[in-house]
């Protein structure tokens, strides 16, 4: 048998035409089993080592001294010794960019004297000025004012969101995609503390920005599966085939639009923070980074699979098989608000095509395109002869 013609031969093919027939709800385990991985390293990573916290959060003194052939992080080092400042407790990094070479020294608050003897050392050691030094203080105060505005900014987004998804589609789509969000969240959180990835403001805000861009991939779905849920509804379509056609309908789009977002971030981190030395920008552009690329796998295999277990899970059972293979490509392709979902001549299996879309016997092939049998779950009752 083969496929029909206005079938795509490749897979490439397919996912460009909006013609795949990917099972992602048969698939949901091992989605799923990788985001609980996920969390769970990023707990333990949590337990074992805290957030590397720049001097935003932290407090402190920091300075910013002209690098050069005699004056590197060992001769930072010394000038912190030779004025009585712990090495173990500082962070000294070495800043190279195309324009300047610097390094970043950032201590723990000190006494004004001994900070305004720390500048002039580092001048005299690096042969500059102290007008040719950024000097910056920070106090522990304002680093918990920080953190308390973006814990509640994160609550009251939370709260209006779950509010927002429950009215406009129901609350089960607002559970799915608060998962979803948490796991971006989480995954974010992961990578930062395993890699010990220095948090700042900027951190802060991409991390409330990644929200967004989560949010955004899960209602483009959600939107779908409200419309393909409508159309359906006149032949009793099992929840999980809704959320698999529509998934599959929307695929190639979330790709778009995810590599369309994620390459500006990427021009950010190579060309701003690379190549231009902007620091700041690496900062905010990195945790935008994960979390953007987080949030396509969440959206994918987090909120739909949820969405579609809470809805099977509240539901009666359907006696009729789900739609995988052939079925299922010809439901995306030929989806309609009629009930017939494709021809026979769609829904001819492929001999050499993928394993997975292979396995669709004729019983379920022929049950797809036969609306009556699948809303007649019993046999029509005989009727009664009218009395004279």
């Amino acid at each position: 048998m083969t496929r029909p013609d206005h079938i795509a031969s490749t897979g490439p093919g397919r996912l460009y035409r909006g013609q795949t027939a990917i099972d992602f709800y048969g698939h949901r385990r091992i989605g799923m089993f990788v985001a609980i991985v996920v969390v769970i390293v990023t707990v333990v990573s949590l337990s074992v080592q805290d957030f590397n916290l720049g001097i935003d959060f932290e407090g402190g003194q920091a300075w910013e001294v002209p690098a050069s052939e005699t004056f590197g992080v060992d001769e930072a080092e010394d000038v912190l010794v030779e004025n009585d400042v712990s090495v173990a407790s500082s962070k000294i990094q070495l800043r190279e960019a195309e324009s300047r070479s610097s390094v970043a020294i950032q201590i723990e608050v000190v006494s004004n004297d001994k900070a305004e003897a720390l500048t002039q050392d580092f001048a005299d050691a690096s042969g500059t000025s102290v007008d040719d030094l950024s000097f910056e203080f920070t106090s522990p105060s304002w680093g918990d004012d920080i953190t308390d505005k973006a814990v509640r900014a994160l609550v009251i987004f939370l709260i209006i969101v779950a509010i927002f998804i429950s009215i406009r589609f129901e609350w089960r789509m607002a559970i799915a995609a608060l998962a979803a969000m948490a796991h971006d969240l989480l995954v974010a959180v992961g990578v930062y503390t395993v890699f010990q990835f220095e948090v700042t403001p900027a951190t802060v805000i991409a991390f409330l920005t990644i929200l967004g861009y989560s949010l955004y991939d899960t209602i483009v779905v959600f939107d779908r599966v409200q419309e393909n849920e409508g159309k359906y509804a006149g032949v009793r379509m099992p929840y999980p085939d809704i959320v698999n056609i529509s998934m599959n309908q929307v695929l190639m789009r979330s790709i778009n639009t995810s590599i369309s977002s994620i390459l500006p971030v990427i021009s950010l981190l190579v060309v701003g923070a690379g190549l231009l030395g902007a620091v700041a920008l690496s900062e905010f552009a990195l945790a935008l980074l994960v979390g953007m690329i987080a949030g396509v796998y969440s959206s994918i295999f987090v909120a739909s699979p949820l969405l579609a277990t809470l809805r099977s899970s509240s539901k009666r059972k359907s006696r009729r098989e789900r739609l995988t293979g052939e079925a299922l490509r010809a439901a995306v392709v030929g989806a309609g608000v009629s009930g017939r979902i494709g021809s026979e001549s769609d829904l001819q299996a492929d001999d050499g095509g993928d394993e997975d879309d292979d396995h669709v016997d004729a019983e379920k092939t022929a049950a797809v395109h036969r609306p009556a049998e699948r809303i007649l779950t019993h046999p029509p009752r005989p009727r009664k002869k009218k009395k004279r």
